[in-house]
Order: structure tokens, then sequence, then C-alpha cells
């Protein structure tokens, strides 16, 4: 009788609505400079930018999300709200090249949303780095590997003229849509996993770096995560780098849905 009971009480009882996340890749406006291989991109400041930037938005828009989630480290871990973000203005898109603000800030504030998460994770002083890809290089240099390594920095490199190119004669939610199309997502993880060949018995740089970008962007999405509120709709906000690891958490955690942001992005 009772485990007639528990299982009409939990009958009864309404799972909780899916938290719908959409992952997009982005490349940087204004680049830092900061990865493997940099793009130069055109000014995003310009009015036909402006333009495009507002029409992604709107793409966007008609996913109605309650929150956006961008790459930056939160200064308060306890809410893993952008501290930036309240000092937002319309006017910051005329200066300001971040896509962080181009596309993150502009989303929420069209929607009028309070919660703009900061959910990026870095290593600090002392820490490891996330990327270490110094050991990869030296690996190949000392085991008549560099060639190889030769090889696929030019394979990179080609993608990034690529991408160069591109921006230069397609407008901004062009550019988007095919940076989060499933052949960029599959080229992304095959370069990741091609550097575990550089490695032998006790010493496997190529591993330990893919397990370290592993658990960067495990902690990216573990964040999301303990933000993230039942019933949610969230754009996540990132460098595309991340996009391949994090839609495939979002797709394997019971609760999430992945939404893919191709219906949203404005047509060419």
């Amino acid at each position: 009788v009772a485990l007639v009971l528990l299982t009409a009480t939990m009958a009864q009882t309404p799972a909780p609505e899916p938290i719908e996340v959409m992952i997009l890749g982005t490349y940087h406006f204004g680049n830092p400079g900061q990865d493997l291989h940099n793009a130069r991109i055109d000014s995003v400041l310009t009015p036909d930018r402006q333009s495009q930037l507002a029409a992604v938005a709107d793409g966007l828009a008609r996913f109605r999300p309650t929150a956006v989630a961008v790459e930056r480290v939160a200064a308060d871990q306890s809410t893993m709200l952008d501290h930036r973000y309240p000092a937002f203005t319309p006017a910051d898109l005329l200066t300001n090249t971040d896509e962080r603000v181009q596309i993150g800030y502009r989303l929420a504030h069209r929607l009028g949303l309070a919660r703009v998460y900061a959910i990026d994770e870095q290593g600090g002083d002392g820490e490891p780095t996330y990327f270490p890809f110094e050991a990869v290089h030296n690996w190949a240099e000392a085991n008549g590997r560099a060639a190889n390594l030769t090889a696929m920095h030019a394979q990179i490199a080609a993608k990034v003229a690529d991408l160069e190119q591109r921006q230069r004669i397609r407008d901004v939610g062009s550019v988007l849509a095919f940076m989060n199309g499933p052949e960029a997502a599959a080229d992304d993880k095959a370069f990741h996993y091609a550097l575990m060949q550089f490695g032998a018995g006790d010493a496997q740089p190529g591993a330990v770096l893919n397990g370290r970008w592993f658990t960067r962007n495990a902690e990216i999405f573990a964040r999301l995560m303990q933000a993230a509120e039942p019933g949610d709709r969230i754009v996540v906000v990132y460098g595309a780098g991340h996009a391949s690891w994090l839609r495939e958490m979002v797709e394997n955690t019971p609760g999430f849905r992945l939404v893919e942001p191709d219906d949203y992005l404005p047509a060419e």
C-alpha cells in the first residue's frame, strides 16, 4: 500500500521546468590577443555593423531569454552577477567593441533583464594554466614532432584567415551562424583531440592540456548550473573555443535543454 501511495504521489508531482540554454559562440570583436591564433576584426562600431548587431539582438530576443551569461569572472562568486552590467548604457555600444557588451549587454538591456551572470573561470596566481600549450610545443620540439605541430598550426591559421575574410564581406549574424554550425564545432574538438598525439609514457602534455581545458569548461558550466533557476531560458555569450564543450555539457545534464542559435540569428 505504501508503495502504491508513493507512486501515486510521485505521479502527481509535476517535474520541474527544464532550463533552456542557448550557447552562442562568438569571435572577439575587439581581440585581446589572448588566443593561440588571433584574428584581425573590422570595427563593429560603424553604423552598418551596429545595425547588424541590433538585428542579432532582435533575433535572440525571440528566444525570450530570462537571463544572459557572459565570459567574465564575477566579483561576487555567491551571486555570480556581472558587476559591470549595472553601469551599462546604450551609449556604450558606440564606444566599446567587446562582444560581451555588443551582444550580451545589448540583449539584456533590450529585454529589461536584471540577471546578467559572469560565469568565467580563470586560474589564480600559482595555479596551473588551463591551456598549457607551451608544454606540448616543448615536447614536440624535443621528440622530433615539431613538423606535426606546425602542420596543425597551419590548419588553424587558415581558419583564422577564413574568419577574417568572412567577417569583412558578411554580416555579423551570418558569421555567428557559421561559427555555431556543426562543422565548426567538429573542427574545434578535432584540434584539441589531435593534441593528444603529443606525448609518450609518463609525459603526456597533450592529454594534460585536454584535461585542463575540460576542467575550465566544467567550472564554467557548474557556475551556470548553480545560477540557473527552474524554467530559465539563458543565452550564454562565450568565445567560440568553449562552445562545443558547453553544448555537450548542456545536452548531457538532466533538467537542461540545449537550444541552438540557428533559428534565432538573422538570415543575411
